[in-house]
């Protein structure tokens, strides 16, 4: 049997969070709360890199929170992709909610079984047991890192992006 621990998966959540953190910080305040364009046309659907870290933030809540330890959760997924601010707040968020993940898979990692049931077009697939959410965590996480940084790209080639 191939056991992965909740000390790997977060491991593999700080390396995500880490290289994203730090996307926003290269970026400053103006640049990171941008919506890519390309010869001043905005891009289509394009998100902002705080938009996108905010949204990994949501990930995390909703799929660790209430998937995994069965936490009660109120979530805006649509407001996430609008949301703008200062990175040093949406550092600290980032922080807490990393935390937050690791309280809710430490109280939830006796058991296979998910806290809360899978949507039902999700009961065949490997979010209906927890070592899926999980994956599914890392997953979103590692996808959005890979937005984040051909974002982060456009917008450092754009002029006055940064």
């Amino acid at each position: 049997m191939l056991v992965l621990s909740t000390g790997d998966v977060l491991w593999f959540v700080d390396q995500a969070l880490e290289a994203m953190v730090a996307i926003v910080d290269e970026l400053g305040d103006d640049a990171a709360n941008a919506r890519p364009q390309v010869d001043g046309t905005r891009l289509p659907g394009a998100n902002s890199p705080y938009a996108i870290l905010t949204h990994c933030l949501g990930v995390m809540e909703f799929w660790g929170g209430s998937m995994v330890a069965g936490r009660t959760i109120e979530r805006d997924r649509p407001a996430e992709f609008r949301a703008e601010g200062a990175v040093v707040d949406l550092v600290t968020r980032v922080r807490a909610a990393r935390r937050r993940l690791e309280d809710d898979l430490a109280a939830a990692e006796d058991d296979a079984d998910l806290r809360s049931a899978p949507d039902p077009e999700d009961a065949g697939t490997p979010y209906a047991n927890k070592g899926g959410v999980l994956v599914h965590i890392l997953e979103e996480l590692y996808q959005h890192l890979g937005q984040m940084e051909i974002t982060r790209d456009v917008l450092l080639g754009s002029p006055g992006a940064a």
